[in-house]
C-alpha cells in the first residue's frame, strides 16, 4: 500500500472528501484555515490543498478465464 495525495479520478477525489467530511462532522479539527462552517466545504478545501492523504490498496489484476474453441469460458470445478 502507498500513501497518495494525487488523485487518479474525480470519483476517488469525491470519496476521499466525503470521508474527510464525516471525520470533520465527528469532531476532527480542520487542517486548513477557512471561513466556512460546513464540513463538506472544509473537506474540499483540505483536499485541494493536498492536506488529506489516503491509502490506495494494491489493485487486483484482472484474470480472464480460459475459453474453448467456441469462445465459451471453461469452468473447472
Amino acid at each position: 500500500m502507498k500513501i497518495e495525495t494525487e488523485f487518479d479520478s474525480n470519483y476517488r477525489k469525491v470519496l476521499v472528501a466525503a470521508r474527510r467530511a464525516r471525520q470533520l462532522q465527528s469532531g476532527s479539527a480542520a487542517l486548513v484555515p477557512t471561513h466556512s462552517t460546513k464540513a463538506c466545504r472544509i473537506a474540499q478545501d483540505e483536499v485541494e490543498a493536498g492536506k488529506v492523504p489516503y491509502v490506495r490498496k494494491d489493485e487486483i489484476p484482472v484474470v480472464k478465464p480460459p475459453v474453448d474453441e467456441n469462445g465459451l469460458p471453461i469452468i473447472h470445478s
